[in-house]
């Protein structure tokens, strides 16, 4: 179920060509490939641009169809579009992206370390939590019978029966 409409007033997010990145808001729709858009706000002149390029977002902004661009951007301003944006996963996953992508050798080193660090931390208190765990599952014993020996001892039968079998090895 689709619930993103291509509409007079739909924010878009630019994916690729000159104005990558940027959002735009839709002012008029030209036929079923292009657009006319308007972005105000994030540097980005009046003229069509192909749905391709566009991925439309949650935000809708109240304005007529081929309103001016003053009208367009007291719209984005009133509805606070570009904080709206910084706040979503949308955005903050490509901030990461790029952040990631403007590491030098040595930043990724560090988060190397740091990852190294933080996994053996987390498994010393997973082996802490097991350990407590299988302490909690054990019945307690009672003080009052004797602890069993770890080895039980074998009987005559199998005492002997090792010696038998010992000792042709020595003799060969």
């Amino acid at each position: 179920v689709f619930k993103r409409f291509v509409e007079i007033g739909r924010v878009a997010f630019i994916s690729f060509g000159p104005h990558a990145g940027k959002l735009v808001a839709i002012v008029d729709v030209i036929d079923q490939n292009r657009a006319l858009v308007d972005g105000p706000c994030s540097g980005v002149r009046r003229q069509a641009m192909p749905f391709k390029c566009m991925q439309l977002t949650d935000f809708v902004l109240k304005f007529p169809h081929s309103a001016r661009q003053k009208c367009v951007r007291l719209a984005w301003e009133k509805e606070n579009i570009n904080e709206k944006w910084a706040a979503t996963r949308w955005a903050k996953k490509i901030e990461a992206r790029e952040k990631k992508a403007k590491m030098t050798d040595f930043d990724r080193y560090k988060v190397m370390k740091a990852k190294k660090m933080r996994n053996r931390i987390i498994k010393h208190e997973m082996k802490k939590l097991q350990k407590m765990s299988s302490k909690k599952g054990k019945k307690p014993e009672k003080s009052e019978k004797p602890e069993k020996s770890e080895k039980p001892e074998k009987s005559e039968k199998a005492q002997k029966s090792e010696k038998v079998q010992k000792a042709p090895k020595a003799q060969k």
